[in-house]
């Protein structure tokens, strides 16, 4: 799913920001028991918080990708 509300508009600071994905409550709530990643952390910059951020993890058992959106 997507989170469209995590900040307001204008919220955004330049910084650092971490986001921790619980994959394993993920794959449990699918009845999925095999799975290698418990969790899935990605790390980014923001240079500009005026600019769109989206950050999407795409997901498998047995890996995970991200890219800047």
């Amino acid at each position: 799913g997507r989170v469209g509300d995590l900040l307001a508009p204008g919220e955004l600071e330049v910084g650092v920001y971490r986001l921790r994905f619980d994959t394993a409550g993920y794959f449990a709530t699918h009845g999925l028991r095999d799975y290698f990643y418990p969790w899935a952390e990605i790390v980014f910059r923001v240079d500009d918080g005026e600019q769109h951020h989206h950050v999407p993890l795409q997901l498998s058992p047995f890996g995970y990708s991200t890219y800047r959106g």
